[in-house]
């Protein structure tokens, strides 16, 4: 494709920087969209996946093939718009047929300024990404004619690949603001009279929000860079570090200096995804770029603790290395499908945390016991 070509309005340009490249139709705001491509094997739940702030700068490719069908509503945000750069759908979006839908998925693309290309075939592409491993893509959704490849290489290559990235900084809240009733409140820290959990913010969703005041808890939601001395000055009941996208070990090493002041917190610590990786990271592990990740509402993770099996929703690319774990950590969740780490604990302290999502929005509910564990853990503190 040397020159550029005259196409139809909707025709849409996958390429991969392996090379690879795909023609389908474009949906939704037309562009250019870059990112890190990945795949999520969820048969359910879009709205939530797409509005995760975990998926910053990432395009996804959705397994299953029939993506938009019940349209979108005010109910089923993770957050207050779409995060993922794009995404990679089988068959052609049709109007919504749901109850519950209050906008078609495309006028909804639209109005958050995002696309998608459809016909694609998505599982031959996840074979491709299970095969070669992370890839970073460019969906080209020009509405006129496909630009020379040449140029789109170009702006493609030049795309920094997810490893050594801090995003959480980029999609952390930027105001204290105080979660009630499903709703957000910007308030001033030091008005604050009454006990409360300490959310600190590396791109959190809603429904851990929503699970966490269900337990009866007053909550702030502060800033990942905002004072840590602040914070535990304010005698927080526990402290909570949420899921969030990019490299967890580029997160740290820029707030490292704040998060070491948690380690001698007497109060307990939950932590997800993400923050499962900071608190690892806080006490002496590492992490690492997986192959391809875990991204779907099927996994399979062992509980060492009670023998059982939980069916978990996961959404990560990096993971908590096994090779010199520190003493001090110990592993209470494998996953079946590759032995990685998906929870520890931290000896002789009232830390722990999860790699995969127990707050389950959307997917099984096998996890969610989680919370009451760290509800038990504060007030028993």
């Amino acid at each position: 494709m040397k020159k550029s070509i005259k196409t139809n309005a909707n025709d849409c340009l996958l390429l991969l920087d392996n090379g690879e490249s795909f023609l389908g139709k474009g949906y939704g705001y037309k562009g250019d969209y870059l990112g890190e491509i990945c795949f999520n094997t969820s048969i359910t739940g879009y709205q939530e996946i797409l509005t995760d702030p975990s998926y910053f700068k990432q395009i996804i490719n959705f397994t299953f093939p029939h993506i938009g069908i019940v349209g979108s509503n005010k109910f089923d945000y993770e957050s207050e718009k779409i995060f993922a750069s794009a995404c990679i759908i089988n068959n052609d979006i049709t109007p919504s047929s749901n109850f519950r839908s209050e906008i078609d998925f495309e006028k909804w693309l639209f109005l958050n300024k995002k696309a998608c290309i459809t016909g694609v075939d998505t599982r031959v592409l996840t074979k491709n990404i299970r095969k070669g491993g992370s890839l970073n893509c460019l969906i080209h959704f020009p509405g006129k004619e496909i630009k020379k490849t040449s140029l789109l290489k170009k702006k493609l290559n030049n795309l920094p690949k997810m490893k050594d990235l801090d995003l959480a900084s980029e999609v952390t809240t930027k105001v204290v603001y105080q979660w009630k009733n499903k709703k957000k409140k910007i308030i001033n820290p030091s008005m604050i009279n009454s006990k409360f959990i300490a959310v600190i913010d590396f791109g959190i969703k809603n429904n851990i929000l929503n699970i966490l005041e269900s337990n009866g808890f007053n909550l702030l939601v502060f800033p990942c860079n905002y004072s840590m001395k602040k914070i535990i000055s304010m005698n927080p009941l526990g402290v909570f570090l949420s899921n969030g996208p990019g490299d967890p070990k580029a997160t740290f090493q820029k707030l490292k200096t704040e998060l070491e002041l948690l380690k001698n917190l007497k109060s307990p610590i939950f932590g997800i995804c993400l923050g499962h990786q900071i608190l690892s990271l806080l006490f002496g592990a590492s992490t690492i770029k997986m192959h391809h990740g875990h991204r779907g509402a099927n996994h399979p993770v062992k509980n060492h603790q009670t023998g059982a099996v939980e069916i978990t929703v996961q959404n990560h690319g990096f993971v908590v290395s096994k090779s010199k774990l520190p003493k001090n950590v110990e592993i209470t969740h494998s996953s079946l499908f590759d032995k990685t780490i998906a929870g520890i604990k931290i000896k002789n302290k009232p830390f722990f945390s999860v790699q995969y999502h127990p707050e389950s929005s959307p997917g099984p509910q096998d996890s969610r016991y989680l919370f009451n564990q760290f509800a038990s853990l504060i007030k028993n503190a």
